[in-house]
């Protein structure tokens, strides 16, 4: 540089933030979120078209696989929530009821197809661990649903788990004990 070049004094940089996958809000980033976590994101949409406009699942399913970022989401796990949720309402429903402290029309859309992917998962992807299941369903009550509906979702499927997965949660409870 000359020292007829005019310099400007550089403004400081603010701190670097943690890179914790988490937003302000606390919830994940979308680039922190796994294929089953993004199917359940689509799942949850869908399943909230089903019940507020009671639409057609395959009618949903078309206009949800052209939404964007679909393509990173597990689809075969989307479509078992998807079609497996609305196939089998009225017994998930019937499993959920009798731990709602008010009518199932009074729930939140969100918060009942929350549930609905919960009590899913609880009774058909054993693959997935019950907490997770558990874990994913607050999080998903947590970035789509009302202020407190995810202590909602956690009591109803934390109420369901020891029925759904009775060996699974009975053995965590056992492994907890011990290590007290």
């Amino acid at each position: 540089m000359s020292e007829n070049t005019p310099t400007t004094p550089s403004a400081p940089r603010p701190p670097k933030q943690a890179r914790t996958g988490l937003k302000s809000t606390g919830t994940r980033k979308a680039a922190s979120k796994s294929n089953r976590s993004r199917a359940r994101e689509f799942a949850l949409q869908a399943l909230y078209q089903h019940l507020v406009g009671g639409n057609d699942a395959h009618a949903i399913d078309a206009f949800t696989r052209d939404l964007a970022g679909f393509h990173k989401a597990d689809s075969a796990h989307y479509d078992a929530l998807l079609h497996g949720c609305i196939a089998t309402a009225g017994e998930m429903d019937l499993l959920i009821t009798p731990l709602l402290d008010r009518k199932m029309a009074e729930i939140s859309p969100i918060e009942h197809a929350t549930m609905w992917i919960g009590v899913y998962e609880f009774q058909h992807c054993l693959d997935v661990p019950w907490r997770v299941v558990l874990n994913e369903c607050i999080e998903l009550a947590k970035e789509f649903g009302g202020t407190d509906g995810h202590k909602y979702v956690n009591a109803v499927l934390n109420g369901l788990a020891p029925k759904l997965r009775a060996m699974e949660v009975a053995a965590d409870k056992a492994a907890g004990a011990g290590a007290a």
